[in-house]
């Protein structure tokens, strides 16, 4: 009966196939115009190069994703190496992911104030602001909110320029020592952090919270690029595949369960791929399939846990713990504890323990199969642009 139940997860060599040719239609099509029917928006960040190793001096960096928020300061040494200060990471208070505009933007900037107080910053700097949400950029500096995604629900942001936002913020708290250079998507960020030292990055890549990917296309694949072709032939593309699926493609590989979780959203029928395969959604997964294989009496002998109680409850986190080792000793699943330090599964027996670890297991290969099934896709698109440009063919 466990076995029938966790069947549904299963994602074959031929599924993650029909996935991946799918994203890759996807791509196509998001490049095509700017009004598409593609669930994949493919986005024109106007990073057109990455770093080439000589850039040097002082800069602050803001990141605002799903679980955490940071300001931080970056220093480049001429010798290439690089010193970095920065805020203990926290995710932003539960009241401010569902405040005000305003609310949102004058709390990042008091924590510049903060920060640059904290650390005696007087002079002007550069500041690259990391904004991990959908934005559909205008320019190098500004950006439109397409939607919220990860639990946010500010009012009075979407369809907005967040950057003028910031500026508005600043202006209301007066903080005048930071020059907005760039916005960019966290995928973006992560490229362009590791193409620092590695010419050859051509992927940003995002599993964590969320999820999201990012490559180096050229423009002349780009029909929807209203640039200048001859003078940047290439810019970074963020794909915003989160939203893969809102179209119907992953309907054949979708679940109850991911009916269920769905209902549950803030964000529903949003970012269907993003629910199958990201952290901030795995735990609660796990806890959907826990609470339909009690109520069948299959587990816990028909009892509902505290864990299982309630939405998101199940901790993502747990799954790492739950998976450790050969499954053969037990009592870490046992011994879980909660962040209160009281236990998950208490009086958890043995049976129960591997049915856990066994639906852990399900919900984490599928995830881990649907992730590649999309890199999958996108090594494709870019050893098609890297043939192209040695080789003047595409790769099938």
């Amino acid at each position: 009966m466990v076995e029938e139940a966790l069947k549904q997860f299963e994602v074959t060599k031929d599924g993650m196939e029909k996935i991946a040719k799918r994203l890759n239609e996807s791509f196509v099509e998001g490049l095509s115009r700017e009004e598409h029917n593609s669930s994949v928006k493919m986005f024109v960040t106007y990073v057109h190069s990455l770093p080439d190793g000589s850039e040097v001096g002082d800069y602050l960096a803001l990141d605002l994703g799903g679980s955490n928020f940071r300001v931080l300061k970056i220093v480049i040494k001429e010798d290439g190496s690089i010193d970095q200060v920065a805020t203990p990471e926290k995710l932003p208070d539960a009241k401010i992911k569902g405040s005000k505009q305003e609310e949102l933007f004058d709390y990042i900037a008091d924590s510049v104030i903060k920060f640059t107080a904290g650390h005696n910053i007087k002079t002007t700097l550069p500041l690259g602001f990391t904004f991990s949400f959908p934005v559909n950029q205008l320019s190098l500096t500004s950006g439109l909110l397409v939607r919220w995604t990860k639990d946010f629900d500010v009012e009075g942001v979407v369809g907005k320029d967040v950057v003028q936002l910031l500026m508005k913020a600043f202006e209301r708290k007066n903080v005048k020592n930071v020059d907005v250079v760039a916005l960019v998507n966290d995928t973006t960020g992560t490229q362009m952090a590791l193409g620092w030292g590695n010419p050859d990055c051509y992927v940003g890549l995002i599993l964590g919270t969320g999820t999201n990917a990012c490559y180096m296309e050229q423009t002349s694949n780009i029909p929807k690029y209203t640039g200048d072709k001859s003078k940047h032939p290439q810019v970074i593309i963020n794909c915003e595949w989160g939203a893969f699926g809102e179209k119907g493609e992953l309907d054949d590989f979708r679940t109850p369960i991911d009916e269920e979780l769905d209902k549950g959203a803030k964000n529903v029928k949003e970012q269907p791929y993003e629910k199958m395969i990201s952290g901030k959604y795995l735990g609660e997964m796990v806890r959907l399939v826990c609470h339909s294989l009690i109520e069948k009496k299959l587990l816990f002998g028909g009892k509902v846990l505290p864990a299982f109680e309630q939405r998101e409850k199940f901790e993502s986190a747990y799954l790492s713990t739950i998976e450790v080792g050969d499954g053969k000793d037990l009592s870490m699943i046992k011994n879980l504890k909660d962040k209160e330090k009281q236990l998950v599964l208490p009086d958890a027996t043995d049976d129960d323990c591997k049915i856990i670890r066994k639906v852990c297991e399900a919900v984490s290969t599928r995830a881990a199969r649907l992730a590649a099934a999309g890199i999958i896709a996108l090594v494709r698109k870019v050893c098609n642009c890297l043939l192209y440009i040695k080789y003047g063919k595409s790769y099938h």
